[in-house]
């Protein structure tokens, strides 16, 4: 052979090119052809680059042929160009291996948290229990099984007959030795598993476990070894309590968060409510006190009287109010910048003024002010919000925690749904104004805004 490139090299049952067969840009093998074998190389060192003497033939004394000037490179027949060939046919068999096995991407582990979260929908506790100081119990407890495994020589199967250099003892010992090491790299595995737990990722903690272990039984295949069925089993329950434990301190972290919440506007309307107690009866004193001067002279004062009565009204209605903590206004408000159309909060306040906590909920923490659709108070608030959310639970926009109060319905439909519940509503709103969000948005970048939204062109 006398082409100083790299010598193509066609798999059995592939016709034989010419002698120095160079294939053009593009060349791709023709598919009727068989398969090449596993880890053939179609292009192989010419065998007079690998035989050339760097200075001179050693039989003959004959000097080595010269090199290629600079401007002979960039011809069309030089080795560059016939490497650049090369490269190209590589790139083409690859890509068609690639098309031929992109069937067993379906058998990748996935391991993205947001797809897994996503296909996996709410989380359900595998293990249920009261709380977590009871699943942190299971917990100490499963950890005492897993070690009592591990001590008894039971969290790895493995073959006794083993053989090493004609040696049974040194056969048991390499396999001890090697089942030490595939029961660390799987231990440290689950641990690793284990401690980049989030709540609700269980599934992919479970992914990564499986897949360690399979890659551990492929290992071990020659000698028979791989983990075994009960410890791994204890360990996929151990990731499985520990997400439910996650998951139950979640839960009541954010009870106590609500509960210490509520606390607050129930001590700060029960000062309201004594606030305007003591107010009420200081007015109603000096009433009192101005009618009994008029009346040693007297005379008399409707106006007086009439807000007397009024007084006595207001007074037995905060008194109704201390009394019965059932009692408040049922609001309903909505904010379309944040949340968009036809989303609703639908929510409680004790207060003697409600429009005070819309304020609060209008605070920092949302980009623009809520609109009020109803404020409607009732002697049993407490359960006509229930019913409103029991009536909206499948629309709610947190399906995985039902103390959110967010819905997709419109406030027509809220009004219908409250219509129906205490009849006849004196006031209700059902067109949002959104001014703050009207206003903001001919400022907003067209790349950001919806289409069909009105902008400033």
């Amino acid at each position: 052979m006398t082409t100083n490139g790299p010598r193509f090299n066609p798999p059995p049952d592939w016709p034989q090119p010419p002698e120095g067969w160079v294939p053009p840009a593009g060349w791709t093998p023709d598919p009727a052809w068989p398969d090449p074998p596993d880890g053939w190389e179609l292009w192989l060192p010419s065998i007079t680059d690998a035989a050339a003497p760097e200075s001179g033939d050693a039989v003959t004394g004959t000097s080595p042929p010269p090199r290629p000037e600079p401007s002979q490179i960039d011809e069309p027949d030089s080795g560059l160009s016939r490497r650049l060939a090369v490269l190209e046919s590589e790139n083409a068999a690859l890509r068609a291996q690639l098309a031929a096995n992109a069937g067993s991407l379906e058998d990748l582990v996935v391991l993205d948290d947001e797809r897994v979260l996503q296909s996996v929908g709410i989380y359900r506790y595998h293990h249920p229990l009261e709380d977590a100081v009871a699943y942190k119990e299971r917990l100490t407890e499963l950890g005492t099984r897993i070690s009592h495994l591990v001590k008894s020589d039971q969290a790895i199967e493995k073959s006794n007959m083993f053989t090493f250099d004609n040696s049974l003892a040194k056969g048991r010992k390499m396999t001890n030795d090697l089942a030490t090491l595939m029961l660390r790299a799987y231990n440290a595995e689950s641990d690793n598993s284990i401690r980049s737990l989030r709540v609700g990722n269980v599934v992919t903690a479970k992914r990564r476990l499986e897949a360690s272990r399979s890659a551990i039984a492929r290992l071990g295949r020659m000698m028979e070894m791989k983990i075994s069925d009960a410890f791994h089993e204890l360990r996929l329950e151990e990731i499985e309590l520990t997400a439910d434990w996650l998951m139950k301190k979640q839960e009541e972290k954010e009870a106590a968060r609500e509960e210490r919440a509520q606390l607050r506007e129930e001590r700060r309307v029960e000062k309201e409510l004594a606030e305007e107690r003591s107010r009420l009866d200081k007015e109603r004193a000096h009433i009192e006190k101005a009618l009994a001067a008029l009346h040693e002279s007297g005379e008399d004062d409707a106006e007086l009287e009439a807000r007397l009565s009024d007084l006595d009204e207001a007074i037995a209605q905060n008194d109704y109010r201390i009394a019965n903590i059932r009692a408040g206004y049922v609001y309903v408000i909505s904010n379309r910048g944040a949340f968009g159309e036809n989303v609703v909060k639908i929510g409680l306040t004790r207060r003697l003024e409600p429009q005070d906590r819309i304020s609060e909920l209008s605070g920092a923490s949302v980009p623009f002010r809520f609109d009020v659709h109803a404020l409607f108070f009732s002697e049993d608030a407490v359960s006509l919000e229930t019913e409103l959310h029991h009536h909206f639970a499948d629309a709610a926009l947190n399906m995985a925690n039902s103390r959110k109060e967010f819905f997709f319905a419109t406030p027509a439909e809220v009004r219908q749904v409250l219509a129906d519940k205490v009849g006849n509503l004196l006031e209700f709103t059902e067109h949002a104004e959104a001014t703050e969000y009207m206003q903001s948005l001919m400022y907003w970048p067209d790349s950001v805004l919806a289409p069909g939204t009105p902008s400033a062109t």
